[in-house]
């Protein structure tokens, strides 16, 4: 029984989604059957969230209890993010020059969605400047902020915390035994939660292909192709790369975060895998103080999905409508997209909310962005399952660059699983 464990079950939750979403395709009533069970997996992770970050990083930060310390970290953590999403930005672009994703499509022949409520959100966003960002990372209502779930606000006031509870000293210490309470309950819960993983994902899964269909995919099938192929390029070449630099394997962590990149997949959401990312890099031999601070940071500043997505799907608009971009423009769209998908992290869709604001600032057309809005959620499937291994590794990077990196202890956890995957 130990064999049938949640990565095979989550799997098989995929796959039975797939047939059942096939067999139902356009049946309104199906969707309507499956769509709750989705909505309440991704509620109930959605629940756990914001306890585990913040305990997480009070308890974490009020261990470190120096500011310096502290601003070293979150300075080389912000270079790390910039250094590598500009390399996924710049990998985009060359694969969208290389393959044409755009190139010889008929418009004709594929099918709009409406994007109004991107489009408007595009504008919302664009009149803000980067020191409106800024601004907006330190909350004027921390309350407001843990409702809204803005990680980005929530990690500033729970460093500011975690620094405060160290320096009361002794007065300190009952509100830190609360938040370790508070955390050790919290990764309870999140495995109760996982265990409906399975169910949730055969939901979420099913409803897509049941609105969708398999068909959708074919006039898009390209640009899908493309995507996917330039982001299996990014995984085991460059993040290989850095992973062999800081002495790890990137099949590995791909290995041991197993059952989180197939619910990241299925489920679209990062958010789905976030309390176990923080559980599983602690085990590897990071530190606390560097999975609570960086992890939850990488989903705003570290997206490396995301990035080859906004980078080869504001090339393929300009292909398909004939519009030739020179190198300094391509350069110009580089250095907007540095700053947008930084800018628009916080936002629901974030992705498609960011490609949206370049095309605008780039003068190309926004309404190309309706044909791909139809496959947008099979892109997103990949991009955030991306953006998870490229935060788990951050997570390490940051802890050798640190000193802190426990090499032991992730051979002893390495071996662990081994062993209960053999059992």
């Amino acid at each position: 029984m130990k064999k049938f464990g949640l990565a095979t079950q989550i799997f098989v939750g995929l796959a039975l989604g797939i047939a059942v979403g096939a067999i139902f395709y356009g049946n309104e009533t199906a969707m309507a059957i499956l769509q709750p069970i989705g909505d309440i997996f991704l509620n109930l992770v959605k629940m756990i969230v914001i306890p585990i970050v913040v305990s997480a990083l009070v308890v974490s930060i009020a261990g470190v209890g120096d500011i310096k310390k502290l601003g070293k970290l979150g300075g080389k953590t912000l270079l790390y993010f910039e250094i590598v999403t500009t390399i996924a930005l710049l990998i985009g672009l060359l694969a969208a020059n290389l393959f044409h994703p755009g190139t010889g499509i008929e418009m004709g022949n594929l099918e709009k969605s409406n994007i109004s409520s991107y489009e408007e959100t595009a504008q919302t966003e664009e009149k803000g400047s980067i020191a409106d960002q800024f601004v907006h990372i330190i909350p004027s209502n921390i309350v407001q902020s843990l409702a809204e779930g803005d990680l980005l606000a929530i990690v500033f006031f729970s460093v500011l915390l975690g620094l405060g509870v160290a320096a009361v000293g002794e007065k300190g210490k009952p509100v830190l035994s609360f938040f370790e309470g508070l955390l050790e309950a919290m990764f309870w819960i999140t495995n109760l939660v996982m265990k409906f993983a399975p169910f949730g994902v055969f939901a979420l899964i099913g409803v897509n292909v049941a609105k969708f269909g398999i068909g959708s995919l074919i006039p898009l099938g390209k640009l899908v192709l493309v995507i996917y192929l330039t982001m299996f390029f990014f995984v085991f070449v460059v993040l290989g790369i850095i992973a062999k630099m800081v002495g790890v394997n990137i099949f590995v962590i791909m290995k041991i975060l197993k059952e989180e990149l197939i619910l990241a997949f299925t489920t679209a959401s990062s958010e789905a895998v976030l309390p176990k990312l923080i559980d599983k890099m602690e085990k590897f031999g990071c530190p606390k103080a560097v999975t609570s601070f960086v992890i939850p940071t990488g989903y705003t500043f570290n997206l490396d999905g995301s990035s080859i997505y906004q980078a080869i799907a504001a090339i393929f608009i300009a292909q398909m409508y004939g519009i030739h971009l020179s190198i300094g423009e391509q350069i110009t769209l580089l250095l907007v997209l540095m700053l947008t998908s930084k800018g628009m992290a916080g936002v629901a869709g974030a992705s498609f909310v960011v490609v949206i604001t370049t095309l605008g600032t780039m003068g190309l057309p926004l309404e190309g962005m309706a044909f791909i809005a139809g496959i947008d959620r099979i892109l997103d499937m990949l991009r955030t399952s991306v953006n998870v291994v490229g935060n788990a590794l951050a997570s390490i990077v940051m802890s050798r660059w640190e000193g802190n990196f426990d090499k032991q202890k992730a051979a002893e956890y390495t071996a662990s699983l081994k062993k209960s995957n053999a059992a």
